[in-house]
């Protein structure tokens, strides 16, 4: 039974319990060990994806070999290719769990039909996927406008779960710097 993802219903998206259990009716339960993916290039995502438990990213690789992490997950959090959801395009990127993990997934038909019926469901999307695209807009200027050092002072800020969650090599991906770089921001902080 995905509990996570019914109180997340019940609390923030306002729905009932009994709305919230129609929702979950439709829900697949997928179980990932360490290293397993989720997504990978050329799939099509099908779901909407919630993180009862565990740890998964969101990367590319490019020609050369570099990795881009684009997102950390942990329990409580929606992880996906929200190009790939909404447009039925394949996805460019992998989503691979970093430590096993418990998801809730929403096949896309079964949501679409539940968010014509819910209100409350609609405006929880809603306000998430603008959160998304906010979040998405301010990394991009700060990976734009703001040195390093800040960038990862504001990650350690917004974030303090995630640093001792994901290795050292992908924290500095997402951040945009090398793990060396990275080990000596950690090492000036700490003294």
């Amino acid at each position: 039974m995905p509990e996570n993802l019914q109180l997340e219903l019940q609390t923030k998206a306002l729905l009932s319990e009994a709305e919230a259990k129609e929702v979950l009716s439709h829900v697949q339960v997928k179980t990932l060990k360490r290293k397993e993916f989720l997504l990978q290039p050329g799939m099509v995502s099908q779901h909407m994806r919630f993180i009862e438990s565990g740890a998964l990213r969101s990367y590319t690789i490019e020609d050369d070999g570099s990795e881009h992490t684009l997102q950390l997950g942990v329990e409580g959090w929606w992880i996906n290719d929200l190009y790939s959801y909404l447009t039925q395009q394949a996805s460019r990127m992998f989503i691979q769990a970093t430590e096993p993990a418990v998801l809730s997934l929403i096949p896309k038909p079964a949501l679409d039909v539940l968010l014509r019926k819910h209100p409350g469901l609609s405006y929880y999307f809603l306000d998430k996927f603008q959160k998304a695209y906010v979040a998405l807009q301010e990394r991009t200027l700060e990976q734009l406008g703001n040195d390093a050092k800040d960038r990862y002072t504001r990650f350690c800020e917004q974030y303090p779960q995630l640093e001792q969650r994901f290795p050292q090599y992908m924290v500095a991906s997402y951040l945009g710097i090398t793990p060396e770089f990275l080990s000596q921001l950690r090492s000036k902080f700490r003294s």
